[in-house]
C-alpha cells in the first residue's frame, strides 16, 4: 500500500466504494474493560524508520496510524474524509486552499502544533536529499520539479506552493485544479512533525514523538515496539485502553500458536494453514471481511529479459498456469477470490471495478500457457524463481502452490520454484535496491477505495510503489488525463483505459482478492478491522 497521488473526482467514489465495502466488526463481550490494561498484538518489522513521508507500506503504517494525526481522519467505519486537526481547508478555485489548524493541539513531547508543523513536515517530506519513499504525495503542490528534480540536484530546499502566514494558517498553491486534495491530506504522509524530529532527527528515529492518541515507550527494531496511551491527546478518538505492544513475529503461524497459548492477544493475518481450524478455535473472537487488498506477482522490467520483446507472451503464459481457483478454495479456504482484473471489487462497477478484464488471460489453460511461453522465447534461463518474505501472511504456501500450478501445467518440475527472504525488511531492501532477478510477491492494499489508488501508484512511469519500474507512455497519458477530469464517470472511464494497458502487456499477474482477517483473545472486545483491515486498536478493550 501507500505512495500514490489523488484525483479531483475522490469524494463521490469514496462514498459509494464504502457502501459496497462495509468493514465488519466483533465485540465478543463488550462491557467497559480496563483503560489502563495493555494488549498485545502481532506486527512485521518495518522496512523503514517510522517518518511519515518515508513509510508506504501495512507494517509501519500501523504505527502511524497510532501516533499521529493531520489535518483529516479517514472514519475507520465509512472511511469518509473528516476534519481532524484541520479547523478548515478554504479554496475559491481548486488550487489555491488557505489552512487554518485547530488551537490545543500538542505534540506528546509538548511542543505545540503549528501551522509551522505541517509546512516543515511537508518540505522535508518533498526533498530529494531526504529521499522519502512517499515524496510523491507532494508532487501537486507547485514547487515539487524544484525539490525533486526528476533528473539532477534539487534546486530549491521549500515547496514554493506552501506559505505560513500565521501560527495557525498557511497557503497551499497547486500547480492544476484539484478539488478534492483536502480529502488527500488523512494520509500519513501529510502529518505534522514537532522540532524535535528535525534538532535531533537520530533521537527521533529512535524513539518516534507524534500527536495521535498512543505515544512511543520503547522500540526495539526487529523485536518490539510499545506505545502507550497518551493521556495528553486532545481528540475525540481518544485510545480505550492503556497501550498495544506491537510484537515482531517472522512467522504468521507462531503468533497464532501465541493467540492460543494465551501469549498473545490479537493477530491481523490468520494463516492459511489455520483457516479450517479457525472457527472451533476461537469461535466469534475471529473476523473475516471484505477488504480492498489484491495479491500480484510482480516483474523486474529493470532486468532486460523480463522487457525484451516477446515477454508480455511469456508472462500471459506464466498466469495461464495459475490455477487460481483451485489455490484460494483449497488453501485458503474461499477466503480468497480469483481475480479477474487489477483493482478489487469493493470499488464496485461504478467505481472502475470490471469483473472479467482479463479475460482469458486469468484463466487456467495449460496448453496455451505452454504455447504462449514458447512464443515468447521461453522461460529466462528455463526456470522463474518467485520471491517472497518468509514472515508473514502465509506466502510460503501459496508460492508453492502456484509453482506447482506453474509446474503442473508446463509438464516440468523444475519450471518454478520459491525463493524465501527471511524477513519483510530484507524483502523490500532487495526490492528497492533493484536486486529482484525473476516474478516477486507485489500485494497492495489500498490507501483510499478508487481505482487511481490501485493503477497509478503501482504503474506509472517512477511512481513511489513501481517496485518493477514498469513504464509505458500510453498508460501515463490515461492517467494524467483521468487526474485532471472533474467528472466522476469520465475520470473512471479513462482509468479503465489505462487498466486495458496493463492488461494487453501483462505488467503484473493478479492472482486473487484478498479478504482482512483477524482473530483475538479472551481479553479483548470490540475488534474491528476499518476498511483497509487494519485492526482499529484505539476502539479495542481490554479486560
Amino acid at each position: 500500500m501507500r505512495g500514490a497521488t489523488h484525483a479531483p473526482w475522490a469524494a463521490c467514489a469514496v462514498a459509494l466504494a464504502l457502501v459496497v465495502t462495509a468493514c465488519g466488526g466483533g465485540s465478543g463481550g463488550g462491557g467497559s474493560g480496563d483503560a489502563g490494561a495493555v494488549l498485545s498484538a502481532s506486527w512485521g518489522d518495518p522496512q523503514n524508520p517510522l517518518e511519515p513521508a518515508n513509510t508506504n507500506e501495512v507494517q509501519g503504517g500501523k504505527v502511524l496510524d497510532m501516533i499521529f494525526r493531520g489535518l483529516k481522519r479517514y472514519d475507520p467505519e465509512t472511511g469518509e474524509a473528516q476534519d481532524m486537526l484541520a479547523e478548515s481547508i478554504e479554496t475559491a478555485d481548486s488550487q489555491n486552499f488557505t489552512v487554518t489548524v485547530k488551537d490545543g493541539w500538542t505534540f506528546s513531547n509538548g511542543e505545540k502544533v503549528t501551522a509551522k508543523s505541517f509546512v516543515d513536515a511537508w518540505n522535508y517530506g518533498a526533498s530529494l536529499r531526504n529521499n522519502q519513499r512517499n515524496a510523491y504525495f507532494f508532487g501537486y503542490i507547485e514547487g515539487y520539479d524544484k525539490t525533486h528534480p526528476e533528473e539532477g540536484e534539487q534546486s530549491a530546499d521549500t515547496l514554493s506552493g506552501l506559505r505560513v502566514t500565521g501560527e495557525r494558517t498557511f497557503t497551499v498553491k497547486l500547480t492544476q485544479k484539484f478539488s478534492t486534495f483536502p480529502d488527500t491530506l488523512g494520509y500519513a504522509a501529510f502529518a505534522p512533525l514537532p522540532r524535535a524530529f528535525f534538532d535531533d532527527h537520530d533521537a527521533w528515529v529512535a524513539k518516534p514523538v507524534g500527536n495521535g492518541p498512543y505515544a512511543v515507550d520503547t522500540y526495539a527494531k526487529g523485536s518490539q515496539i510499545s506505545l502507550r496511551k497518551w493521556d495528553g491527546y486532545p481528540g475525540d478518538d481518544k485510545a480505550r485502553n492503556g497501550g498495544v505492544d506491537l510484537k515482531v513475529y517472522t512467522d504468521n503461524n507462531t503468533a497464532y500458536t501465541d493467540l492460543l497459548a494465551g501469549n498473545l492477544d490479537l493477530v491481523d493475518d490468520v494463516p492459511a494453514s489455520q483457516l479450517k481450524n479457525v472457527r472451533n478455535d476461537l469461535g466469534d473472537r475471529y473476523l473475516n471481511v471484505p477488504a480492498g487488498i489484491i495479491q500480484t506477482l510482480a516483474f523486474p522490467y529493470y532486468d532486460e529479459k523480463w522487457n525484451r520483446t516477446g515477454s508480455e507472451k511469456v508472462r500471459k503464459g506464466l498466469s495461464m498456469a495459475i490455477n487460481r481457483k483451485q489455490i484460494t478454495e483449497t488453501l485458503f479456504v474461499k477466503t480468497r477470490t480469483p481475480a479477474t482484473d487489477w483493482t478489487s471489487p469493493v470499488l464496485g462497477e461504478d467505481g472502475g471495478f470490471r469483473k472479467g478484464l482479463c479475460g482469458d488471460a486469468c484463466a487456467y489453460k495449460p496448453d496455451e500457457a505452454k504455447k504462449l511461453i514458447r512464443e515468447g522465447g521461453g522461460l529466462p534461463g528455463g526456470k522463474v524463481t518467485l520471491t517472497y518474505n518468509a514472515d508473514t501472511g502465509s506466502h510460503k504456501d501459496w508460492v508453492d502452490a502456484v509453482c506447482n500450478s506453474i509446474n503442473n501445467a508446463l509438464g516440468d518440475e523444475r519450471a518454478c520454484a520459491g525463493n524465501p527472504v527471511g524477513t519483510f525488511a530484507d524483502f523490500r531492501n532487495q526490492i528497492t535496491q533493484q536486486k529482484m532477478s525473476g516474478p516477486f510477491r507485489a500485494g497492495w492494499q489500498m490507501d483510499y477505495p478508487l481505482i487511481q489508488n490501485f493503477l497509478q501508484p503501482l504503474y506509472y512511469t517512477d511512481a513511489s510503489s513501481n517496485d518493477g519500474k514498469w513504464s509505458n507512455k500510453n498508460f501515463d497519458e490515461f492517467v494524467d488525463r483521468a487526474n485532471q477530469e472533474s467528472d466522476t464517470a469520465k475520470a473512471v472511464g479513462l482509468f479503465q483505459q489505462a487498466e486495458e494497458v496493463v492488461r494487453d502487456n501483462m505488467a503484473a499477474i493478479p492472482l486473487w482478492y484478498q479478504n482482512g482477517s483477524a482473530g483475538w483473545s479472551e481479553r479483548l472486545s470490540d475488534v474491528e478491522l476499518n476498511p483497509f483491515s487494519v485492526p482499529v486498536y484505539d476502539q479495542i478493550k481490554v479486560s
